[in-house]
Formats: C-alpha cells, sequence, structure tokens
C-alpha cells in the first residue's frame, strides 16, 4: 500500500467519523431543547402550586382572624417561592378588598395567583419578592389604616 492511498484511507474515516457525530448531534439537539422547555414548565408549575398554597394560607388566617374580630391576631410563617414579583392583598393597589394575589414571573409574562377571603382584607405585602420564608402579622383592626371608614383584617411583614 503506497502512501497516497493510506492518506486517502485515513480522509475517508475522518469524514465518516464526521458525518455520523452530525447525524447523532442533530438527533440529540431537538430533544435537549424538549427537556429544557420541560424543565422550566415544570419549575413554573411548582411556583405556581407555592404560590397558591401561601395565597390559601393567608387567606384562611384572614378568615379566622376576621371572625374572631379586633383585637385579635396571628402571626404566621409562609414560604415565598422563586419567580414572586410582589403580593397585594385586598385588591391590586392594596386597597380594602376580598383577596390574596401573588404576582408571579412564568416563561409567558405575569401571572396571577389569587385566594379569596369572606373578611375585608387589606396590607402591605409588596416589599416581599425574593424568595424564603417570612412571618406575617395578620390583626383585625376596627379602622383599616388602608381605609378608615370600613373594619378589615391588616396583613404586615414581622419586622
Amino acid at each position: 500500500m503506497n502512501t497516497a492511498s493510506r492518506k486517502e484511507s485515513k480522509a475517508q474515516s475522518s469524514f465518516e467519523l464526521l458525518i455520523t457525530l452530525s447525524f447523532g448531534i442533530a438527533i440529540l439537539l431537538p430533544l435537549v431543547l424538549i427537556a429544557f422547555v420541560q424543565l422550566s414548565n415544570a419549575s413554573s408549575s411548582l411556583t405556581s402550586a407555592e404560590s397558591q398554597q401561601a395565597a390559601s394560607k393567608l387567606s384562611g388566617v384572614a378568615t379566622f382572624i376576621g371572625s374572631e374580630g379586633p383585637p385579635a391576631k396571628q402571626l404566621v410563617e409562609i414560604q415565598v417561592p422563586q419567580g414572586v414579583q410582589y403580593i397585594d392583598v385586598g385588591t391590586q393597589s392594596n386597597g380594602v378588598g376580598h383577596e390574596v394575589i401573588f404576582v408571579i414571573r412564568s416563561p409567558t409574562g405575569l401571572s396571577y395567583i389569587t385566594s379569596y377571603t369572606p373578611t375585608n382584607v387589606s396590607g402591605s405585602l409588596g416589599g416581599i419578592t425574593s424568595q424564603g420564608s417570612y412571618l406575617i402579622n395578620v390583626s383585625a383592626q376596627s379602622n383599616c389604616p388602608s381605609n378608615p371608614l370600613l373594619p378589615c383584617v391588616y396583613m404586615i411583614p414581622q419586622t
């Protein structure tokens, strides 16, 4: 076998390997992208579920404290998941209302996780934006700080 045919054989082997690797990458790349999309969706679902749990906990405590009336109060611990932009209590402008609203970032934009309570609620939880455990003071007020004409259950972070 001469030198030219050996070089030709090595070049052919290298070319075949390159083609094989290209097909392998072409097949694996879409699978990797699909896995990343699924992981992102799972993370978003987990954030939504954790936010719903925290909102339900706050509205449940608010309902209980509201039924007791002033001067009832309770300290409650909530877990805030990653991705929470802010938390509104009462209405989206933090006035007196009937909802606890977690606004979270999702791949499609902002999502709103709400929990209803029959009691008038208001509060100042907008400063809670990072993941973690927070203590919240929940107290029945005869004159709500955000609207002194109405009684409400008021929520503020423990300082």
